[in-house]
């Protein structure tokens, strides 16, 4: 292994062992262990990322800077199809365009899921316990005093700085009211994963200030990896080899315009998010024949899983007004003066309002009781149980150790930004006022879409249709969901008394009934849940939660997938290895192989997947070279 170099756009000639497509969350984590495990004249390691080097942008390690930063170049810019669902809105859908991907560009919240979320995937190496613990080895965590931390369950020498946040008067109330309305408080229940029912405060991916993310497990081994920055891949070159397909290298496109080959002698690692990783499939011949026929692409392996299985988080958003000054942090950045002032403190000690992301607390909830007086959910079909001694599922497969939604809320108002350049809610038009957002995320969808070509350029968006609340008990369950969080707000005695209501202008008055719901028992309320179904079909966007487009599963041929797919209902693209079957030399590592999506905020799970893909190719490497793991030489 040369030492490693910084690299701007591609050229011909370029050979290396292992090509990693995609320097995001999972393709970091991977080069960084690759680079770590080697010995020093082992195995040379390229990461090809679309967007700039993310080490001098402002931008990504001030956590505020988010907001600024969407719908820019530091931005896919990606959109969904118009979602007949939700009123035939477009959503857009923030990607980070840059080393170290959406971990740079994102909420920054640790929340891993419960163990059965990953147990139910039934895949072996896949288990619960695997995946949190890969998420531990990702994280070093620097407790607070007054926060009861899970101790045995955080990492402490991992390259991800994570730490809790100190809340807003705001979140102090809002965690009063949500044990009001049944929600206990728990310490560390969002590590812990034990918990389907209760609340409290999330560890975030921010330490004394700034963003901890990907890139900084690259920053530990810079001098073991080459970066290819401002290069997108096209597609993974195929040929047969031995008679076998195998992947030999990939086709890069520079934003120059200019193109070049790149060698693999011995890996294409595909880690480029749950929107892209299908695409470079489908434009290397990998995928629905049917599709690839449309675009003019040859079928080199018919996978009709590929860009399948699409499955995001919907999250609905009511936002509030606050009648008692500065319990939010508006102030800090509406208010004349405020913005300013928070940068100046931010650039004198990282602190202040730009130092974290705008959340506060959150918790988890099942919806039995709110959920059982509907017909719907009442007639729905039935899961079967998986063992025996399983506990029966409810109508969405969710088993009780499985909340179904996720609350959390803002710190202040930030209702404009929620659509991005699609605006859902409008700018409040008096600057003196103070606000927050309840949001509630849910877990328990049903929905699937699909990823597909729009044309066969690289440089073309691809068509994302998540299908958003085509299956009826989507709505019926993010609608209670909503309803639920609106009683936090609204009917609990430390939260309410503070309150206005319903934030206006800013809601239209068909929705102005709201503002007293939440009163009847649920045998009485047909209505208010027609009028909150009708909301969130109005008011809900994106999680940032892609997953599931190319799907881990337990075949190992596309034949056996194509079995598989008959009786699952999706197709399976990759192995419990995460190879892409029927291609040698292939694999895909990142959250589109998961194949459902769990109730957790996927950066965690993107970390995990990025440790074990790592493990996985050491382990491949040294029994390609007929030694054990702990190989003494090269």
């Amino acid at each position: 292994m040369s030492p490693a170099r910084a690299l701007q756009g591609a050229s011909d000639g370029l050979a290396y062992d292992y090509v990693i497509c995609g320097g995001g969350t999972s393709g970091c984590v991977i080069a960084a262990r690759l680079a770590e495990s080697f010995p020093p004249n082992g195995p040379s390691i390229l990461v090809i990322e679309g967007g700039p080097d993310s080490k001098d942008l402002e931008l990504v390690s001030r956590v505020g800077g988010l907001f600024e930063a969407m719908g820019g170049d530091l931005d896919w810019n990606f959109e969904t199809v118009p979602q007949k669902r939700l009123n035939n809105r477009v959503i857009n859908l923030a990607r980070g365009k840059f080393l170290g991907g959406s971990s740079g560009f994102n909420g920054t919240l640790c929340i891993r899921g419960c163990k059965d979320d990953y147990d139910e995937w039934r895949i072996p190496g896949w288990k619960g316990e695997d995946v949190f613990q890969a998420m531990k080895k990702a994280e070093s965590f620097h407790g607070k005093e007054w926060f009861k931390a899970a101790n045995d369950e955080h990492g402490v020498d991992g390259p991800l700085h994570t730490e809790p946040h100190d809340g807003a008067p705001i979140s102090h109330l809002i965690l009063e009211a949500m044990q009001e309305q049944g929600m206990p408080q728990i310490d560390d229940m969002f590590t812990t994963g034990e918990s389907a029912q209760g609340c409290g405060h999330v560890p975030r991916t921010v330490h004394q200030g700034v963003r901890t993310f990907a890139a900084d497990y690259l920053r530990r081994h810079q001098d073991r990896v080459d970066i290819m920055t401002s290069a997108i891949v096209d597609k993974v070159i195929v040929e047969e080899r031995s008679g076998k397909l195998t992947a030999t290298g990939v086709a890069v496109v520079n934003t120059s315009g200019t193109s070049a080959t790149i060698k693999a002698r011995h890996e294409v690692i595909i880690s480029a998010g749950a929107y892209c990783s299908p695409t470079i499939l489908l434009r290397s011949g990998i995928g629905p024949a049917c599709e690839l026929d449309a675009h003019s692409i040859t079928c080199r392996v018919d996978l009709p899983g590929v860009g399948k299985n699409l499955q995001d988080h919907l999250v609905a958003f009511v936002p509030y007004e606050v009648t008692t000054p500065n319990l939010t942090n508006d102030a800090h950045l509406y208010h004349p003066g405020g913005a300013q002032a928070s940068l100046a403190s931010y650039a004198a000690d990282k602190s202040g309002v730009f130092s974290a992301f705008p959340f506060g607390v959150f918790a988890f909830a099942r919806l039995d009781e709110q959920l059982g007086s509907s017909p719907l959910w009442a007639n729905a079909p039935k899961h079967d149980n998986t063992t025996a001694a399983t506990p029966p599922r409810d109508p969405t497969g969710r088993l009780p150790t499985q909340p179904h939604i996720e609350l959390m809320h803002t710190e202040l108002y930030s209702g404009h930004i929620h659509g991005q350049h699609h605006i859902m809610f409008p700018t409040p038009t008096n600057p003196a006022r103070h606000a927050f957002e309840m949001m509630t995320l849910l877990f328990a969808q049903q929905s699937h879409g699909t990823v597909t070509l729009r044309s066969p350029s690289p440089h073309d968006p691809p068509l994302i249709d998540p299908a958003y609340l085509s299956h009826p008990l989507d709505a019926l369950a993010l609608a209670e969901g909503a309803r639920l969080a609106h009683r936090v707000a609204t009917h609990s005695a430390a939260l309410a008394p503070h309150l206005s209501g319903l934030l206006r202008p800013v809601l239209p008055e068909r929705f102005a009934n709201l503002s007293a719901s939440g009163t009847q028992q649920p045998e009485d309320s047909t209505q208010e849940r027609e009028e909150w179904i009708a909301y969130v079909r109005e008011y809900s966007a994106t999680g940032h939660h892609p997953a599931g487009t190319c799907r881990m599963g337990n075949a190992t041929t596309p034949a056996e997938a194509a079995e598989a797919e008959e009786g699952e209902g999706e197709g399976v693209v990759v192995d419990p290895r995460l190879r892409v079957l029927g291609v040698t030399g292939l694999r895909v590592a990142d959250v589109s192989v998961m194949p459902r999506l769990s109730g957790a905020h996927t950066q965690m799970v993107a970390y995990a997947v990025g440790e074990k893909a790592a493990e996985m190719i050491v382990q491949d490497w040294w029994a390609a070279k007929g030694r054990g793991e702990e190989g003494e030489e090269w």
